[in-house]
């Protein structure tokens, strides 16, 4: 049969045929792809309705920065005890690795009496806002793994992650501006590459945008020489034209992506350039964040991510790498607590003065910790994934906890253990989902951000 034969002996079956439900489908369907991005409600009341992913990419250490260890420092130089390394297997190391004591000086602060690292003094004046959870653990012990399970919910590729889950769930309040906004900074991009934000089997209408430092945001934003604003229109106009016909005779959700990204960019012309422009802060929110307009940093980011949900971005996430510090870890910790605790700290503070944080979801943290044992001569400390911290802020979230306790060594949660499902699962939760029923169909069965696993940490919930 001729294949416009095959369309319209389709769309006939579908809209004569059943007793008129399948032509309601169909409607619904193509309704539907007019904007698959549409703000949609979520099944219980949420307690937040954005989030900002701060991603520290490598894995900062929780030895150096929120998990002080007196008897870690007493036994500094000495081998850890054999029992505590029945079973272990380390990414690089041999096991047997002298322990490595804390390598900065720590103090207590807030009404908690959070101990603190010396390297992070701007988290410390907030720390009575945020809930500090000291009992990650996770399944991964290297890079891509890690980082893949922490933003997909598994160590393999082509799972969606967490930004497509809740753009996939709730849609976006920004019509001019994709839901969900990624940005890199540091010395390179992370080891799980594009699918840390991708949509995986979801619609790829869903999957994070990169924004650059410089330039145009997007790729290609602008337009190109001889090319005004009317003859866009037009073309555009006469290709969704083309789009909407095909999508009418197929229900492609990929051509209703297609259409909804040519017509995304089109509005990203005028509304991306005056999102950019930070020169138009205020001066002490500049000197707050320490962000510099026109010079691409961390600080930029983090103001750009307080700017993209004053819009109705539904998810943000904001990658610094590299924090794997193998060696020159005092050197190298320095120079990335200087280069994120001051604008970590500046979104939090900016977002409370704001009215903005009730609503908002900020989460800080990495895809697992550091050993006790020392690597790289006498400076360095390899993968862990028994035990790591990771802190949480606004939307939802109880402040001023301190959940969770890893042993003496900070080897081993030995208190309230969260497992990355887990934090999923709190995620979800507080965005108003249950997470075992946010769910998508594929290759014959249901899938999940949390996959059969993950359990809602109610002592994170305010």
């Amino acid at each position: 049969m001729h294949t416009n034969a095959k369309q319209i002996a389709r769309r006939w079956f579908l809209q004569e045929c059943g007793v008129g439900l399948g032509a309601m489908a169909l409607g619904q369907l193509l309704a539907a792809s007019e904007n698959p991005l549409a703000p949609k409600k979520p099944p219980y009341a949420p307690k937040a309705k954005s989030v900002i992913f701060l991603f520290m990419a490598g894995a900062p250490s929780h030895l150096e920065l929120f998990d002080y260890k007196p008897q870690l420092a007493k036994f500094d130089g000495t081998l850890p005890p054999a029992d505590l390394l029945k079973g272990y297997r380390a990414a690089f190391i041999n096991p047997n690795s002298k322990l490595l004591g804390p390598r900065f000086k720590f103090a207590k602060y807030g009404q908690n009496g959070a101990e603190l690292s010396e390297l992070i003094p701007h988290f410390a004046k907030i720390v009575d806002d945020v809930a500090i959870v000291k009992s990650m653990v996770t399944d991964a012990f290297n890079h891509a793994p890690g980082q893949l399970l922490m933003n997909t919910g598994t160590q393999q590729f082509g799972r969606p992650s967490m930004g497509a889950w809740v753009t996939y769930g709730l849609g976006s309040e920004s019509r001019d501006l994709p839901a969900f906004v990624v940005s890199s900074s540091g010395k390179k991009g992370p080891s799980g590459g594009d699918s840390c934000w991708g949509s995986g089997f979801l619609p790829t209408v869903y999957q994070g945008v990169q924004f650059r430092g410089t330039g145009d945001p997007v790729l290609y934003l602008s337009n190109p020489r001889g090319v005004d604003d009317e003859l866009q229109r037009d073309s555009l106009d006469a290709i969704r034209s083309m789009n909407q016909a095909r999508l009418e005779a197929t229900g492609d959700p990929e051509i209703a992506t297609r259409i909804n990204s040519f017509e995304m960019a089109f509005r990203m012309q005028s509304s991306a350039p005056e999102l950019m422009d930070l020169s138009k802060e205020p001066k002490r929110i500049l000197e707050m964040y320490g962000a510099e307009p026109g010079k691409p940093s961390f600080a930029n980011n983090c103001l750009l991510a307080r700017r993209l949900v004053e819009r109705g971005v539904r998810f943000v996430q904001l990658f610094h790498e590299s924090w794997d510090q193998h060696s020159a870890l005092v050197k190298d910790i320095t120079t990335n607590c200087h280069d994120t605790d001051k604008p970590c700290a500046a979104l939090v503070e900016d977002l409370k003065q704001r009215g903005m944080l009730k609503g908002t979801l900020v989460l800080w943290g990495g895809e697992f910790g550091r050993t006790p044992m020392v690597q790289g001569g006498s400076d360095g400390r390899d993968h862990h994934p028994n035990a790591f911290t990771m802190w949480m802020a606004g939307g939802g979230i109880k402040p001023g906890v301190v959940l969770g306790e890893s042993d003496e060594l900070g080897f081993n949660v030995v208190r309230d253990k969260v497992h990355v499902h887990d934090l999923h699962a709190t995620i979800l939760h507080l965005l108003g989902f249950d997470h075992t029923r946010l769910t998508y169909r594929f290759q014959g069965r249901d899938f999940r951000l949390t996959d059969v696993e993950g359990r809602v940490v109610k002592g994170l919930l305010a």
